[in-house]
């Protein structure tokens, strides 16, 4: 028997995605490279709790007013933390 699970995803990737590209004009050193772009998706994205859904319809349905606007906050916060942190590292970086 063959399973698909390509359908399965973590509901808040779109989120912060978005979030990250929204807030990247303001990190000129980060802003024009994707690779560190996706650093800063993955730092926020293993902040927040996975929300595993199917279909974007289920999670939205789902979700109370509170909790998608505590999801919206979180995720706020994980991305500004993401930024913070890779540009640290590249700080440090550059001084060695």
């Amino acid at each position: 028997m063959s399973i698909d699970f390509s359908s399965v995803r973590n509901a808040n990737e779109r989120a912060v995605w978005e979030a990250v590209a929204a807030h990247a004009p303001q990190h000129p050193g980060l802003a024009d490279d994707p690779d560190l772009l996706a650093d800063v998706a993955c730092v926020a994205l293993n902040r927040l709790q996975p929300r595993y859904i199917r279909h974007e319809v289920d999670f939205a349905f789902y979700l109370s007013d509170k909790e998608r606007q505590t999801t919206e906050h979180h995720v706020a916060e994980a991305v500004a933390h993401a930024f913070g942190f890779v540009q640290a590292r590249v700080a440090m970086r550059a001084r060695a």
